[in-house]
């Protein structure tokens, strides 16, 4: 019989922390506190297999689940003393999603589920304080009512207001248990005549209504958008954890509170969070009330008044920093931390690797390797390749004027300039429009999702240092100014409102996450210093990896910034962009009309110099490190206009012959140019321009050499190669220009000829190509595209569907397809290497930057990636990452 659910409390369980796969992140590290004596309220987890098993049977369950609930269950009361339904004994539970990747506020939660009309007043007499009894069954109202019956909290949310203008107060607090009895009456009508049932009575019922609505929320629109933003399967599920309650909303010697071993902005080794007193876990996430601070040092310096819980309860203060302590020693790693004290009794509810900046996750895991807590290996794999994007890019000039708006909390470091938005699809909306944008808000909640991933930045008037705004911008590497309390925001009228100035939708705001400050308008950015911890894990990754990694580039500006972020060579320059400039695009064009060869040479020679000059300053920047370049690929009509207004135009401002433009516009009009006369198919149809380009390369390679003594060995690339017949054809063509350039300058230096591989043809033929080419260069892009057959320009319209219904499980031009793709890339190695062994392979499309293809390339014994400047630490890390596995792969055949 399969073994759908696990318990855990009392000092035991059944699971452990090795269990995530099965139990979820959450059940197996419940199981793994209970087992090391941790004060954890007994529970049990039913697992990710019963999900997967739901969705694959139709959303039913296992035949024999509800035995082994009902089991699992009878120990919980067994532990407690207390039983579900009881109405004099009650047992409630808290019924919690828990996947085995973290996917904070994603899924969805029940708390004080087992509250009926009679088991309220149970509780009431068991605590002695109905006040409390009928807050807890409120929230259980309102919880159960928007997750499992599918009601806005809105509803709920306008009747608490009137209850409150009537009594004339302003937090919850203030309410008496007679004020909550009446709220609770009201909560129960708006469920009967919204629905036009009761609010459901019986407790299995209820309890079976949140265990189907958390596995329904593994499919909901944000769990999705998030799994595909970090790459977490469908197919995994989730796993829901049943656990007997614990109030941190019985008066003021309870609370509930978020704590991270240490900060995850910084990374610094001090005890971070938040904490209220008289209050359930939901109201320091959803920034419902404001929360205070863990440590008396973390008041101090956030300048509050409310007591620290180091100040408020010292005795339990001093259990929590021992037991938290204990925790990261033992997962060796920083944890993310829930717990509720219940009448001056500890509890512990959650634990969890943290989620953390990428300034923070350099931090530390440098400082653990140097501490002996982990190795280096272990520190290099502790940071994500992606997360790194966070710390290339500009930051805000401290000497550029600011002029600061409003002020809130610093929640999520880093700064972002935009139009302001207050609505998550407008951001979206605007964002793939190519405009940046800084999402406002009075507080996030997960359906803002989208939203917050669209933005540049994100502003809450609401909320603190962990409430769902902060974590989900450290997750995802934005910057986040939350509880700015002064702002005002009407989202009708598309305005906010600070010190006596109002801001209107479209307006440019700028933010600083880490100083927690608005301001108006653009502020002026600086380049980022990449030292300190960086170049330390840097320089780990560095030894540990077998890949090269080199940049696509082809302007001194890319290639300088390459090699500041450590690229060793370059993997792909693109000659056509260079075409494009202002100086020489008249000569290209002139080219393009001239009706002979004779003409085409003339103005192939004025280009000439541009050429040489281009390769001169990339070759001196990129000193001896090899430098591929691609020879002209792009069809020729797309350097030249196809409007007949815009011809005209050309040619009144160039002198160009306006008939004639026109004329040959039509001739190099193409139904399928991607697939037409382009590539090596110019070099063939044209061979002057290719030996202009060639020439062009190895006399700026003989001018180099001339001037700094040290000779680049150039990598001449010729693209969209099909047959073996045109390889010879290309090769013979380099090699005797190549020679004739020797021949005059009385001088030589090496160089290679090869190919890039973007057609199947190729790679299935690539013994053919490696007799005449000495390196491939994988295309992905191309090759993605021709392996499909989906243009890359045109799938934005179709591929999101695909991914919608689990057809592509990711965009496959940016996650390289490792099936289809992959297995052309594998057999043209294999097959190159037959007959040339040292035939140099390495990538150079959009894949070569993203860690999941880098693993790929390790596997595939490919010997470079190439990719963006900005993504090539990205490239390194995770290139050593794919070495690490690589070796634990092996070590462990």
């Amino acid at each position: 019989m399969t073994k759908w659910v696990y318990g855990f409390g009392g000092g035991s369980a059944d699971g452990d922390a090795s269990m995530k796969n099965l139990l979820g992140g959450k059940g197996a590290n419940l199981a793994e506190m209970s087992s090391l004596g941790l004060p954890v309220p007994p529970g049990f987890t039913i697992t990710t297999e019963a999900c997967v098993h739901y969705y694959a049977h139709g959303q039913s369950y296992p035949a024999d689940l509800a035995e082994q609930v009902k089991a699992g269950l009878a120990k919980v009361e067994a532990g407690v003393g207390k039983t579900f339904g009881d109405p004099a004994n009650p047992l409630l539970v808290s019924v919690r999603s828990g996947a085995r990747a973290s996917m904070p506020g994603m899924m969805d939660t029940v708390l004080n589920l087992g509250l009926n009309d009679a088991t309220v007043e149970g509780l009431a007499a068991l605590s002695g304080d109905r006040r409390f009894a009928f807050d807890s069954y409120r929230r259980f109202i309102t919880m159960y009512s928007n997750v499992v019956l599918g009601l806005g909290h809105d509803h709920f949310e306008e009747v608490l207001d009137d209850h409150k203008d009537r009594l004339g107060v302003s937090v919850d607090t203030e309410l008496t248990a007679g004020d909550w009895e009446r709220v609770v009456g009201d909560y129960k009508t708006v469920v009967q005549d919204r629905l036009g049932h009761a609010f459901p009575q019986d407790v299995q019922d209820q309890l079976w209504g949140a265990i189907s609505a958390v596995f329904a929320s593994w499919m909901n629109d944000r769990a999705r958008f998030y799994r595909r933003m970090h790459d977490i399967p469908e197919s995994w599920g989730t796993a829901v954890n049943v656990q007997s309650m614990v109030f941190g909303n019985m008066g003021a010697t309870s609370a509930t509170g978020v704590a991270f071993t240490r900060n995850p902005s910084t990374g610094e080794a001090q005890l971070y969070g938040e904490f209220l007193i008289n209050a359930q876990g939901e109201d320091v996430v959803a920034g419902i009330r404001t929360p205070q601070s863990l440590t008396k040092a973390g008041r101090e310096e956030m300048g509050e008044t409310a007591p620290s819980m180091e100040e408020a309860m010292p005795h339990v203060f001093g259990q929590f920093v021992e037991t938290v302590g204990k925790l990261e020693r033992h997962y060796r790693d920083m944890q993310d931390i829930e717990f509720t004290v219940e009448q001056g009794r500890l509890w512990m509810l959650q634990t969890r690797n943290g989620k953390r900046t990428a300034k923070a996750a350099l931090k530390i895991a440098v400082e653990m390797a140097a501490d002996g807590v982990i190795s280096r290996e272990e520190a290099v794999g502790r940071v994500d390749p992606s997360a790194l994007d966070q710390l290339l890019h500009p930051t805000l000039d401290p000497e550029a004027p600011r002029e600061v708006v409003a002020q809130g909390l610093p929640a999520s470091p880093g700064a972002a300039t935009g139009k302001i938005v207050f609505d998550a699809d407008e951001a979206e909306r605007l964002s793939q429009l190519g405009d940046a944008v800084i999402l406002v808000r009075d507080e996030t909640s997960p359906e803002d999702i989208h939203g917050m991933h669209a933005a540049r930045g994100i502003v809450t008037a609401r909320g603190g240092m962990t409430s769902h705004a902060a974590v989900v911008a450290r997750g995802m590497g934005r910057p986040c100014v939350s509880g700015a309390g002064e702002i005002r925001i009407d989202e009708k009228a598309g305005t906010f409102t600070v010190r006596g100035r109002t801001f209107k939708a479209g307006e440019v705001i700028t933010i600083d996450g880490s100083r927690g400050e608005v301001m108006d308008g653009a502020v002026r950015m600086i380049e980022p210093e990449l030292t300190g911890d960086f170049q330390t894990l840097m320089g780990w990754a560095d030894g540990l990896r077998r890949l090269k990694v080199r940049a696509n580039a082809e302007t001194p500006l890319d290639a300088r910034t390459a090699r500041g972020f450590g690229a060793e060579g370059i993997g792909l320059c693109r000659t056509e962009h260079m075409f494009f400039d202002e100086e020489r695009i008249q000569a290209v064009r002139e080219m393009i009309l001239a009706d002979n060869e004779s003409g085409r040479r003339a103005a192939l020679a004025r280009i000439a110099p541009f050429q040489k000059a281009d390769f001169v300053e990339l070759f001196t920047i990129m000193a001896a490190l090899p430098v591929t370049v691609r020879l002209l690929d792009p069809p020729l009509h797309e350097f030249i206009p196809h409007g007949d207004a815009e011809i005209d135009a050309l040619a009144a401002a160039s002198g160009l012959d306006a008939a004639k433009l026109k004329r040959r516009a039509r001739e190099l009009h193409e139904t399928n140019p991607m697939l037409g006369h382009r590539g090596c198919r110019l070099g063939v149809a044209y061979p002057e321009i290719y030996e202009m380009q060639v020439r062009a390369i190895l006399e700026a390679a003989l001018e180099v050499k001339r001037v700094s003594g040290e000779a680049p060995t150039p990598e001449i690339m010729h693209p969209l190669v099909a047959k073996g017949q045109e390889m010879k054809f290309l090769r013979e063509l380099t090699d005797r220009t190549a020679e004739a350039v020797f021949a005059e300058a009385g001088d030589r230096v090496d160089y290679l000829v090869g190919t890039m591989i973007e057609l199947p043809r190729a790679a299935l033929r690539a013994d053919d190509l490696a007799e005449y080419a000495a390196f491939f260069s994988f295309g992905t892009n191309d090759l993605t595209q021709t392996t499909f057959g989906i243009s890359r320009d045109d799938s934005g319209r179709f591929l999101q569907a695909y991914m919608d219904k689990g057809i592509f499980e990711h965009d496959p031009f940016v996650r390289l397809d490792q099936e289809g793709v992959g297995d052309l890339i594998r057999i043209a190695a294999e097959r190159g290497r037959r007959v040339r062994a040292d035939v140099k392979l390495g990538i150079c499309g959009e894949h070569g930057g993203d860690p999941a293809s880098i693993a790929f390339c390790e596997g595939a014994g490919l010997d470079y990636v190439s990719c963006s400047p900005f993504r090539v630490p990205i490239a390194r890390l995770a290139a050593a990452q794919a070495a690490l596995a690589a070796k634990r792969s092996h070590t462990s055949c």
